[in-house]
């Protein structure tokens, strides 16, 4: 498997009472949402619920969905240091990112995915590139009449050879990542040409102990079929929704089969989509999932041991970091 730039990896030790304090945070959060009571109004105006990486004890891993408007970017962040970051959300909110990814100490990214070459997914990657250590970089191979000629798409190509990073192309099957307790495998593209570049989407699954993660892209119910035809593990803990809750993913049958205890929207506050759409949201709701909404809750964290998740949304405005 090809890779880019290698760099030593840091190690990051905490005092022992910093596991102690984040333990206690963790399991009051987690007796709040059972109880039905938001942490955000227990806080003052203006505060938000504390930052994940501060508060997470040792062994845990954390997955942020960060509130990037109408796109999509989310971080993997592991309980032995290493940072995985799937998609970069757009150009509007890439110094943002950049800022945030920084506060959660990604100053290294081991890994970067971009799902899929639309704006809403790579429009901030150049950035982070430009701005961050990244070691690796894993992208869909897309047909020649499907290669999009954008701008964006242009500055990203630009900024990996600037860097240079040497593109992994996506396989389906493979496992891109096995480290720190968790592995990451690629569940689709599974043919080599589509009519529509979301179905081109690197769709991945994160495990982690017995919880699992399913991320998406904007994946549409093409992709969904295929992974059901190929009879890949799909049942998930948690499921970031393809294309940000659109009428065109998250089908029934998809959904059947992931099973999820939670579900992630990423979306815009009142986009011109109408994202996430009513029959995706109802589809969820008849499967028992709780529904997190980036354009309602701002930025989404969740946390695993590797026995049970613990989702909090940090509320709008408020800094992931």
């Amino acid at each position: 498997m090809p890779k880019g730039k290698r760099y030593a990896k840091r190690t990051r030790r905490r005092p022992a009472w910093v596991g102690v304090l984040a333990l206690l945070v963790v399991a009051a959060a987690g007796i709040l949402r059972y109880l039905g009571v938001d942490w955000n109004t227990l806080l003052p105006a203006g505060a938000g619920a504390p930052a994940a990486s501060q508060t997470a004890p040792e062994g845990t891993l954390q997955v942020y969905y960060f509130d990037v408007g109408q796109a999509d970017s989310e971080l993997i962040c592991l309980p032995t240091g290493e940072h995985i970051l799937i998609d970069a959300g757009t150009s509007s909110t890439q110094e943002e990112l950049v800022r945030q990814l920084r506060s959660l100490g990604a100053e290294t990214l081991d890994l970067v995915v971009a799902t899929h070459p639309h704006a809403d997914h790579i429009g901030g990657m150049a950035a982070v590139l430009e701005a961050l250590t990244v070691e690796q970089i894993v992208m869909p191979v897309t047909s020649d009449s499907s290669t999009p000629t954008t701008q964006t798409y242009e500055a990203l190509l630009d900024a990996i050879g600037e860097e240079g990073l040497t593109v992994t192309p996506a396989q389906a099957g493979e496992e891109i990542w096995n480290g720190g307790g968790a592995s990451l495998q690629v569940l689709a593209p599974n043919a080599q040409s589509y009519g529509d570049l979301n179905d081109y989407s690197v769709v991945l699954r994160l495990a982690y102990g017995a919880d699992s993660f399913l991320f998406t892209g904007d994946a549409e119910e093409t992709s969904e079929e295929e992974m059901l035809s190929r009879g890949y593990t799909l049942n998930a803990t948690v499921l970031k929704c393809g294309h940000h809750g659109s009428e065109t993913s998250t089908s029934q049958p998809f959904l059947d089969a992931v099973r999820p205890q939670y579900a992630v929207i990423s979306c815009g506050v009142d986009n011109d989509y109408g994202h996430p759409d009513q029959v995706t949201l109802d589809r969820l709701e008849a499967a028992g999932a709780e529904v997190f909404r980036t354009d309602l809750q701002g930025t989404i964290v969740a946390f695993t041991e590797g026995s049970g998740v613990t989702m909090t949304a940090l509320g709008k405005g408020v800094e992931a970091g």
